[in-house]
C-alpha cells in the first residue's frame, strides 16, 4: 500500500510539509508582514488625506502653482464649500482617495507649498533681513541715506527722511533705567514705517510681491 502524499510547498528549494512546525512559523511571518503593510497603507492613506485638508488653508497664489489634477482641485473648491461636519468628512475622505492616485512629485510639491507658507520663501526670508539691516544702518549713520538713494531711486527721500528723525526721536533711552522700566523693546509707529518703506522698496527692485513678508514678532 503507497503512502499518501506529504501536502506541503517549496520555500527556497526547501519542501515544507503543511502543519510542520516551520510551516506555521512561516505563515505567522507572511499574516506578521501582510498586517504591517496594511498598517502602513492606513498611515499613508491618513497623511494624506491630513495633507489634503492642509491644502485647504494654503494661499492662493501657492495653491494656483500646484501640477494638481482637475478632479482634485474641484474637489478641494467643494470641500471649503462645504458647512457640514458630516458632508465635509465624507468629502474629504474623498479628497484623500484623490490623493493617493498623485505621484511622489506632486506630493512634495504640496509638502514645499505649505512650508513656503509657514516658513516663507528663502527670497522672502532674505528681504526681510535686508530690510532689517538697512533700517538699523539709516537710523545709525546719516552717511547710510545716501547710499541707500544711490540703489534706490525711487524712494520717495522726503518721506524717508522724516520716518528717520522721528525713529530716532522716538528711540527709547540707553541704559539700564530705560530697561529696568521697560522701554527698550519698544519701538515706535515710525520705526515700522520705516521698515515697511523698505521693504516695499526692495521687493520692488526684486520684483517680489510686497504682501507676502511682515516684520518679525519681536519689532
Amino acid at each position: 500500500m503507497s503512502r499518501k502524499p506529504t501536502r506541503g510547498y517549496y520555500v527556497k528549494g526547501q519542501f515544507v510539509a503543511a502543519g510542520s512546525e516551520l510551516d506555521v512559523q512561516l505563515q505567522a511571518e507572511r499574516k506578521g508582514t501582510q498586517g504591517a503593510s496594511r498598517t502602513d497603507r492606513k498611515r499613508e492613506s491618513a497623511a494624506l488625506q491630513a495633507l489634503g485638508e492642509d491644502l485647504l488653508g494654503l494661499r492662493a497664489d501657492l495653491f494656483a502653482r500646484l501640477p494638481l489634477p482637475d478632479a482634485l482641485r474641484d474637489a478641494l473648491a467643494e470641500a471649503q464649500r462645504i458647512t457640514n461636519f458630516e458632508g465635509r468628512r465624507r468629502q474629504m475622505q474623498y479628497v484623500g482617495k484623490l490623493m493617493r492616485q498623485l505621484d511622489a512629485a506632486t506630493i512634495d510639491a504640496m509638502r514645499a507649498a505649505l512650508d513656503e507658507q509657514h516658513n516663507g520663501s528663502a527670497a522672502e526670508n532674505q528681504l526681510l533681513h535686508a530690510a532689517e539691516q538697512w533700517r538699523e544702518r539709516l537710523l545709525a549713520d546719516d552717511a547710510a541715506l545716501p547710499a541707500w538713494m544711490a540703489a534706490h531711486p525711487a524712494t520717495d527721500t522726503q518721506q524717508l527722511r522724516a520716518l528717520i528723525r522721528q525713529a530716532r526721536k522716538d528711540a527709547p533711552p540707553a541704559g539700564q533705567v530705560a530697561v529696568s522700566q521697560g522701554l527698550a523693546p519698544r519701538k515706535g509707529r515710525a520705526y515700522r514705517e520705516l521698515f515697511q518703506l523698505l521693504r516695499a522698496q526692495l521687493a520692488a527692485r526684486d520684483a517680489l510681491p510686497n504682501s507676502f513678508a511682515s516684520e518679525p514678532e519681536h519689532e
